[in-house]
């Protein structure tokens, strides 16, 4: 059975820019709204970090940072990275809140805004999507195969115990990934390999949203 991947955007950032979200509280309470002072993608005044001006609408990878998703093949988030080849052929989508990147800068710091408001993504409120597909030869067979993941930023108030996040209360929310998030629906079918459906849900909430603090 083929390996299926999760997109770890969060730990392996690569040669593009960042965006902000608004409004959105912090940690503290305190609103910080966005304004009309912040720059947006349409200014023309936002860099990438491969140096390019930044557009609305996708750009050659994939990536329409102005509508927070990625529509491309794997190995083209990662820029056609070299040890990403193996999985060239595969599909990925990806969207995302404003706290996780956002389509403007509003603390002026040349780049797109994350977890705006907030010292990490905790609390944030922050949540992605994966959805990847493909298929792969096993013993002269097609098989097909998706993966599609929920992961969002741990709140505040959770702890970390035995590589899962709980909630205040010691509810399960769903395993760690990337520190500061957890995992709280995967969906996995591969025809071959025998995995049909929801292979995991958070005991509770699946729901991306419920983890938006107030």
């Amino acid at each position: 059975m083929k390996k299926h991947l999760l997109i770890f955007a969060f730990a392996a950032t690569v040669a593009f820019a960042y965006v902000t979200m608004g409004p959105t509280t912090t940690q503290k309470g305190q609103t910080l709204g966005k304004t009309d002072a912040c720059k947006t993608i349409q200014s023309g005044e936002l860099i990438g970090s491969d140096g390019v001006t930044l557009k609305t609408g996708y750009d050659v990878w994939g990536y329409n940072y102005q509508a927070r998703m990625f529509n491309g093949k794997y190995c083209d988030a990662y820029r056609d990275a070299a040890w990403c080849q193996d999985y060239k052929d595969d599909n990925l989508a990806m969207k995302w809140n404003d706290a996780w990147l956002s389509n403007t800068d509003c603390d002026y710091d040349g780049e797109l805004d994350r977890h705006f408001g907030y010292d990490s993504y905790v609390g944030s409120g922050a949540w992605i999507t994966n959805h990847m597909s493909g298929e792969y030869e096993e013993d002269g067979k097609s098989c097909k195969w998706s993966y599609f993941v929920k992961i969002v930023a741990a709140p505040s108030d959770a702890t970390k115990n035995a590589g899962n996040w709980y909630s205040a209360d010691g509810t399960e929310i769903g395993p760690v990934i990337w520190n500061e998030f957890a995992i709280v629906q995967d969906v996995t079918n591969d025809s071959c390999g025998g995995l049909k459906g929801v292979q995991y849900k958070s005991p509770l909430k699946p729901g991306l949203g419920f983890y938006m603090e107030q």
